[in-house]
């Protein structure tokens, strides 16, 4: 119940209290208190639906009447919120939401990221409430300047969900990100390796990684996928390789096995002769050795276990990101060498990264007559939508032949 206080007179005065000097009441006897004339004199008091006890100061008895009841109501809804609460700053309330929502490993991993580099340095100080629809579209075109349009999506997609709780909490009435909208993304079409560049690339690769290229390239795997393989992951004698893990390295801290992708990426996949006998070659060259790695691939149940990782790095752990950046760029500086060598005009396209591999995969079973489904199966992707997306220039024919069909129709 939400009640109000005179905080300035006692409530049960004594038969021997003096009355107070400067007010009087009609209706009962006022006495001074120990805080008379301190702060807002009336104060209302209310427990909420833990049963702690709240308060608040007014310095008039009209607004502490008017606070009362709007507390009440909220009560009597189940619509009350903690005042402190709508208090918090955005950064506080965000890491709330974020520690306790169910995420993908490597969703999380990319939330922590966008929050902390690119809504908190703007929003993190500042309450939800406080937040309104002109400082977002603000921040949008803020972003834009730094940001690909489909950059843009993962810290903007972040700031969106943290507004939907705040509004689900009560903490606000509306969400400010509603209305406000973005740089549309323009696709670039993806333009598949030359085959004879992936032969370079493949070619340059050092002896440690060489099996691991042809292997990507043979098979569309995704990086993660790729060194996130366990020495039982490839049947030489089946020719088959599964997918069922991948490895994630975060900006921060060690790299750790989880879930594929999505639930569509776990497949098991056909090894090409020269990819088996790559493999066959490396496991001679490098034997598969135990490392003790956090497995998360079951996130209700992490654990550190010993796993007998295909691919180790030259220290014999797990590949990280910022060394296999390092890798990479030598791997092209050698093909770029070897393609002058070969009086190739052809040299590995700026840019290009280990994903291009898988790009290069697709592309080959699309001019040999694979489906939108198929593709999508090889590759893992969640639906077909994503690999049309992705690839739909490679479907279409290399000529224009619709006039002549017209027409042959009306002849």
């Amino acid at each position: 119940m939400a009640e109000v206080y005179d905080r300035w007179h006692k409530s049960r005065p004594g038969e021997a209290d003096k009355p107070c000097g400067e007010h009087t009441s009609k209706t009962r006897k006022m006495v001074a208190s120990s805080e008379h004339g301190q702060g807002k004199r009336w104060q209302v008091r209310w427990r909420d639906a833990s049963g702690k006890q709240c308060k608040e100061n007014f310095a008039k008895k009209a607004a502490a009447d008017k606070r009362a009841d709007e507390v009440q109501a909220d009560l009597d809804r189940g619509t009350y919120v903690d005042p402190e609460r709508k208090k918090q700053d955005f950064r506080t309330f965000a890491e709330e939401w974020r520690t306790s929502a169910t995420h993908r490993e490597r969703t999380e991993v990319n939330v922590e990221r966008a929050l902390r580099l690119h809504v908190y340095p703007t929003f993190g100080n500042r309450p939800p409430a406080a937040i309104n629809r002109t400082d977002v579209r603000a921040w949008v075109k803020e972003r834009s300047q730094v940001l690909a349009p489909i950059s843009l999506r993962t810290p903007w997609n972040a700031l969106t969900a943290v507004m939907s709780a705040a509004v689900a909490d009560g903490i606000i009435t509306s969400n400010p990100c509603h209305g406000v909208e973005l740089p549309e993304p323009r696709n670039a079409e993806v333009v598949p390796l030359e085959p004879l560049v992936v032969k370079a690339l493949m070619q340059a690769a050092s002896d440690r990684y060489r099996a691991a290229v042809r292997l990507d390239g043979t098979t569309g795997l995704r990086g993660g996928e790729l060194f996130g393989l366990e020495d039982h992951h490839i049947d030489l004698d089946t020719r088959e390789v599964i997918v069922e893990q991948q490895l994630i390295g975060p900006d921060k801290g060690v790299p750790y096995l989880g879930p594929p992708k999505t639930d569509k990426s776990y497949r098991t996949g056909r090894l090409s002769a020269s990819a088996a006998e790559a493999i066959k070659l490396h496991r001679e060259m490098f034997p598969p050795r135990e490392v003790e790695i956090e497995d998360r691939t079951d996130p209700r149940k992490p654990k550190w276990r010993k796993a007998r990782l295909l691919f180790l790095s030259e220290a014999n752990a797990p590949v990280r990101r910022g060394s296999w950046a390092k890798t990479w760029a030598r791997i092209v500086r050698r093909a770029d060498k070897l393609l002058e060598e070969w009086g190739s005009p052809l040299r590995v396209p700026e840019g290009a990264t280990l994903h291009d591999l898988r790009h290069f995969y697709a592309s080959v079973l699309i001019k040999h007559g694979a489906t939108v489904k198929k593709v999508q199966r090889l590759l893992g992707h969640a639906k077909p939508s994503i690999t049309w997306d992705l690839y739909v220039h490679l479907w279409e024919d290399d000529e224009d032949d619709t006039a002549d069909i017209m027409d042959a129709v009306l002849a």
